[in-house]
């Protein structure tokens, strides 16, 4: 692969609103970064990576619009001390309650930095590092500035949820603020034909389940011949369940995507429309359509 620049160049203003778009999340650290999953048993792979809130998404280039996967660090434990591989690459490790991800950075300055960053919106305060330098404590000052603003707004956002009286058009309402970009409130036959009238836009929609409360997933895979699946997710009260042969329980919708991007190596990938694109959208709908899914 080739030596990503050593200093890399932000992203063209049209990808990064794109991805503000996709993520509806504000953007604090960008760059590469080299990620394995240790119980996968798999090499590092390199990632265009962006810490926005407190999650990390990860894009197989640095101009692709749409993430391949993403790590919710919100509940890390902590952080491994860095220390440089054979390669003199910044190693560490992000320790969570149920898992553990490495991370490498192209040098000791670079992963401090990351590790720094990633404390800062985790912990909601600037880590006491000497070695940090007066710009990057500043910057990571104004971002748990940021950070706290953001929280502010989603505590009162759940506050005024909460006092408002219950219905499933206020349910999905609230819901849809916090989904990933290819959850679309349609039902199994319009994602069906979603899927197999704009194949470049995806192949993995989450849409409504058969409840208000439920999800499901469906995608559209080509081996031998195009086949739609479609896919359960059970909400539980502070997880999903992906209901397989072997029940698969995440913390958000993010990772129920991530888990099938992930699975798949990259073949599934999130259905998300280009920015003005509006054809597709069916909110309105929602609340008749909801029955429709399963």
């Amino acid at each position: 692969m080739e030596e990503p620049a050593r200093i890399p160049k932000p992203a063209p203003r049209r990808i990064f609103h794109e991805r503000q778009r996709v993520t509806r999340l504000p953007l604090y650290l960008e760059g590469y970064l080299w990620i394995r999953h240790p119980r996968c048993q798999q090499e590092f792979k390199v990632y265009w990576t962006e810490l926005r809130g407190t999650t990390l998404f990860f894009y197989n280039d640095k101009k692709a619009p749409t993430y391949s996967q993403t790590f919710d660090i919100a509940p890390l434990i902590s952080v491994t001390n860095i220390h440089p591989d054979e390669n003199g690459f910044a190693q560490f490790t992000l320790m969570l309650s149920n898992e553990e991800l490495e991370l490498k950075a192209e040098d000791s300055e670079l992963g401090k930095e990351w590790k720094g960053f990633i404390l800062t919106v985790t912990k909601m305060s600037v880590p006491l590092d000497e070695s940090l330098s007066p710009n990057q404590l500043t910057r990571m000052q104004e971002v748990l500035e940021k950070e706290k603003k953001r929280r502010m707004m989603l505590n009162d956002h759940s506050s005024t949820s909460l006092d408002k009286e219950s219905s499933p058009s206020r349910n999905c309402s609230s819901i849809l603020t916090a989904m990933p970009a290819c959850f679309h409130a349609v039902s199994r036959q319009e994602a069906i034909e979603m899927l197999e009238k704009n194949p470049s836009y995806g192949n993995l929609i989450l849409r409504p389940g058969s409840n208000s409360k439920n999800f499901a997933v469906t995608i559209r895979q080509a081996l031998d011949a195009p086949f739609i699946k479609h896919y359960r997710v059970m909400t539980r009260e502070k997880s999903f369940v992906i209901e397989l042969e072997r029940q698969v329980t995440v913390t958000n919708l993010h990772n129920v995507i991530d888990y099938f991007v992930t699975q798949t190596r990259g073949n599934l990938k999130p259905f998300v429309m280009p920015a003005g694109d509006n054809t597709l959208q069916r909110v309105p709908r929602l609340e008749g359509e909801l029955a429709a899914g399963g």
